[in-house]
């Protein structure tokens, strides 16, 4: 098994979009890349922390590659906004592309190289792509929000959709 570690908006809609498919062991809702040990939703909310919320991704490579998770992720962010994502602002809000080996590293690079020569998006892409920090697990009440917040998720859901085709 792997981990990936990704920072795109609110941890509560980065998710699902990993969570079902095949070779994720599991999707964990957490904080990292701050200055505070063990920092508490509230610490982070409060854009002081230095944090990202973040999802850390389990994932079997021999059923799905990190490439195919990082394509993944450009399809749920908004890669060319660097201090939020959608109606989410602030500095714990800002994409990141976290890596845990320089494989991941190249794998990024090369994936946002390609993604700014696509021609998809008018403005640059400005995700960085940083060594993965510490992992801090978020609260209890913070996984799998979409399961436990079915109409409130897909409220959050269509409204980021809705961005990301308007981008």
């Amino acid at each position: 098994m792997e981990k990936a570690l990704f920072a795109g908006g609110c941890f509560w809609c980065m998710v699902q979009p990993f969570d079902t498919l095949p070779g994720i062991q599991s999707v964990v809702s957490g904080y990292a890349g701050g200055h505070i040990k063990n920092p508490t939703y509230e610490q982070v909310k409060s854009q002081k922390s230095g944090h990202t919320e973040v999802v850390q991704i389990t994932f079997d490579p021999t059923i799905i590659s990190f490439k195919e998770l990082v394509e993944i992720y450009w399809q749920v962010t908004d890669p060319t906004d660097a201090m939020g994502q959608y109606m989410d602002r602030g500095d714990s809000y800002r994409p990141v592309i976290y890596y845990y080996s320089s494989q991941q590293k190249e794998t990024a690079e090369r994936s946002k190289k390609e993604l700014g020569k696509s021609g998809k998006y008018k403005k640059p892409i400005v995700v960085p792509i940083k060594k993965a920090p510490t992992f801090y697990k978020a609260e209890t009440e913070h996984q799998d929000f979409y399961k436990k917040n079915p109409e409130r998720y897909q409220k959050e859901h269509e409204e980021r959709i809705s961005w990301i085709n308007n981008i």
